[in-house]
């Protein structure tokens, strides 16, 4: 059991908690939920704003149900066990905030902003928050921890990431720029959460049909490619109201018009990597995002200096990196 580390993301919207062996980064058992930061922080407003119960408490009381379910689904006592918290419980609506790390940030995590919260009698558990990064303009948090997994993992297989930007596609997509071992520099395009805004509550609602990204036909694939070729247009503002007269000329079907809208989206994040050409670029994706990137850089000429990382090594990323930061804590005492 001395090898046992409970690793848990925990995101804005999102729960995961994992029981892992750290001596290979091998996944025990797992549970997932909705019950991310932000509904338990509500959940703790409303029941008097730490009046009743202090906030931290109240983190670790829905820790500790989310253990028992976990210690149920795998048959183990996990007692003792410590957690590692990467995410948003390190953040001002999380368990404790703490603050940022600044660049440059080494990416063996030796620099990483940790806080310790001692066990309790009733919750035999230490934890470590985790918390992000940020530059003068921007943050991250989680991402550095799978960022600092994926270029561990990524070492055993002898992949040079030096001078290279890691592009994580999602909602709010980063780009990460590594050199020297370290991260110099990030960006966020609010890519994912700007289709959704376009595709659920703007005058283009009625004009899309957004479909499952896995299978497409050649009308779709087509679709999405003069999207991306549209984004080099002047302003993104004029192109998006292409989608509109799509529908309203009849120009391409509602699932297609929504492939569209994903291309002018993703070819405009895209686009500002094509003026760097120094920088090898490393595409970040285990989600179904990933095809609609690939054929993106192709469009925009980006592919031949562009790795692609499989699904399963991203998975893997998040362990790898609480693992190493759990590991920093270790010897740093």
């Amino acid at each position: 059991m001395k090898n046992y580390l409970l690793g848990c993301d925990w995101g804005t919207s999102s729960f995961r908690l994992r029981l892992i062996d750290s001596t290979g980064h091998q996944l025990i058992g797992e549970i997932t939920s909705q019950e991310g930061i932000a509904s338990t922080f509500t959940a703790w407003k409303a029941i008097g704003d730490g009046a009743t119960l202090p906030r931290e408490q109240f983190f670790r009381r829905q820790l500790k149900r989310q253990i028992k379910q976990l210690s149920t689904k795998v048959g183990i006592d996990l007692s003792g066990i410590p957690i590692v918290i990467s995410g948003m419980a390190s953040s001002s609506i999380g368990m404790a905030e703490v603050p940022y790390a600044t660049l440059p940030f080494p990416v063996d995590g030796s620099l990483s902003s940790t806080k310790r919260l001692p066990k309790q009698g009733d919750f035999p558990h230490e934890i470590t928050l985790i918390s992000g990064v940020r530059t003068e303009h921007d943050v991250m948090r989680g991402e550095e921890t799978q960022l600092i997994g994926l270029l561990a993992l990524l070492d055993t297989q002898h992949v040079t990431t030096n001078a290279s930007i890691l592009i994580f596609p999602g909602t709010h997509s980063k780009h990460i720029y590594i050199q020297n071992q370290q991260v110099i520099d990030f960006q966020t395009f609010m890519t994912g959460e700007v289709f959704n805004l376009m595709a659920h509550y703007s005058i283009l609602k009625d004009s899309i049909a957004p479909k499952e990204l896995d299978l497409f036909s050649e009308r779709e694939c087509n679709a999405f490619k003069s999207g991306v070729t549209e984004s080099g247009s002047p302003s993104i503002l004029n192109s998006l109201f292409r989608v509109r007269t799509n529908q309203l000329f009849s120009q391409l079907t509602k699932p297609e018009n929504a492939l569209y809208l994903s291309g002018l989206l993703i070819g405009e994040e895209l686009k500002t990597l094509i003026d760097q050409p120094q920088w090898q670029l490393i595409l970040c994706s285990g989600t179904n995002l990933y095809e609609l990137y690939k054929l993106a850089m192709h469009e925009l000429q980006l592919s031949n200096r562009t790795t692609t990382i499989s699904a399963d090594l991203i998975d893997k990323a998040t362990i790898a990196g609480q693992v190493k930061i759990a590991q920093n804590q270790l010897v740093n005492g």
